[in-house]
């Protein structure tokens, strides 16, 4: 039961909006009966959590937001926001303990992308079909579906690709992920899958000869695609450039009003939410049209809102997970490096787009913090493993 609800938290996310346009919270449902089933089983097995140190910053992370959410209650979107916080804590604390024994982090993995593929796939549906200028499939924003969407490319990685059916399969997977970011012209999406496709070539998880075939690939892609859809994609290019040069002037302004939160406020922040409240009054009314938006920047976002120290705990469960993850890689077997490495990969993407979007809101983050501190409690364990057959 376990491993099921797991797999479909991590593979649904990515579908979230086609769920909710069926209901409001059905896209809810999988990962809190994965809350309760998790608590059943800590009862059932009469055993605590298995603790990290991100189990301890989430917790204390935990405080910080209902502290700040607190001192900050008659915000209007205070309420709202803070229930988006807290879940995702403990979802990720949840996944930490669960992938760390009882669900394989290569199933896990592999559902990441299972559901990555659909959404690319409606993704491109609404590129060509529905003749959409920027492809957006089950989410509102082009960008945060092109952040679900690369995210996903590295998990491809860790199948077994003995027989050609899978081989098939993978391949058509990246075809239908990397279509589907490309669709929808995000320049974060861009760098996000460069930082990752480096970093697996730098590991030697992505060889060369592999990436030079994906390079032509991609090019004869999007050759076919000017064929089919010329004048769509053409208009689609020009619509971008056109909000590309608004949207770093817009970017700039919200940094410097995030910046000026965090300096009136170090210490509380603005509060969950907090910023669109109070973006404009710190930006001195600099968008008439948009009064109330994010900062389009999850590192500014959030040392705006939950203050500095807040900001020192986000930053530290990030560096806890990549530490994590690079002892895997110097010290576990082939199979566990390779799910190592493709986890860093997509943590970096993640991190590398979350520089212009508020990406805190979107379990990738959360669950790939998991995923890593996941790797280091297996290791653990099999060290331990073998020191008692050592010992006998």
């Amino acid at each position: 039961m376990l491993q099921t609800l797991a797999y479909a938290t991590v593979a649904l996310a990515p579908v979230e909006g086609y769920l909710t346009a069926g209901h409001g919270h059905l896209g809810k449902v999988a990962p809190a009966l994965l809350i309760v089933a998790w608590l059943v089983n800590l009862v059932s097995e009469r055993r605590t959590p298995r603790w990290t140190s991100l189990h301890a910053l989430l917790a204390l992370l935990a405080v910080v937001v209902a502290t700040t959410a607190a001192v900050h209650s008659p915000g209007t979107f205070t309420a709202a926001y803070t229930l988006r916080w807290l879940p995702f804590l403990v979802l990720a604390a949840v996944l930490a303990d669960v992938t760390g024994h009882e669900v394989p982090i290569r199933g896990l993995l592999l559902a990441v992308s299972a559901g990555a593929v659909l959404a690319g796939a409606g993704a491109l549906c609404s590129l060509f079909l529905d003749g959409q200028a920027r492809a957006s499939g089950p989410q509102s924003d082009p960008n945060d579906l092109a952040y679900f969407l690369v995210a996903a490319i590295p998990p491809l990685f860790v199948a077994r690709r003995e027989t050609w059916k899978w081989r098939a399969a993978v391949v058509f997977a990246g075809a239908v992920l990397v279509a589907g970011a490309l669709a929808t012209f995000s320049r974060g999406g861009a760098l996000g899958l460069a930082a990752a496709t480096a970093w697996l070539s730098l590991r030697r998880v992505l060889p060369w000869r592999v990436l030079a075939g994906s390079v032509i690939a991609v090019a004869v892609l999007c050759a076919g695609a000017m064929l089919l859809a010329g004048p769509q994609l053409t208009r689609a290019t020009q619509e971008k450039t056109f909000i590309a040069s608004s949207n770093v002037d817009t970017r700039e302004l919200r940094w410097e009003a995030a910046a000026r939160m965090v300096s009136a406020d170090p210490v509380l922040g603005v509060g969950p939410g907090g910023f669109r409240d109070a973006y404009a009054a710190a930006s001195h009314n600099a968008e008439i049209d948009e009064q109330t938006p994010v900062a389009h920047n999850m590192y500014f976002e959030v040392a705006a809102e939950l203050g500095l120290p807040g900001f020192a705990l986000f930053i530290a469960m990030i560096a806890v997970a990549v530490t994590t993850t690079e002892r895997t890689v110097r010290t576990a077997a082939p199979s566990a490096r390779a799910e190592a490495v493709a986890i860093q990969a997509s943590l970096l993407a993640v991190l590398v787009m979350s520089m212009f979007l508020s990406e805190q809101y979107y379990l990738p983050l959360w669950s790939l913090m998991a995923l890593a501190v996941a790797t280091g409690i297996r290791e653990r364990s099999g060290e331990e493993a073998g020191r008692c057959v050592s010992c006998t």
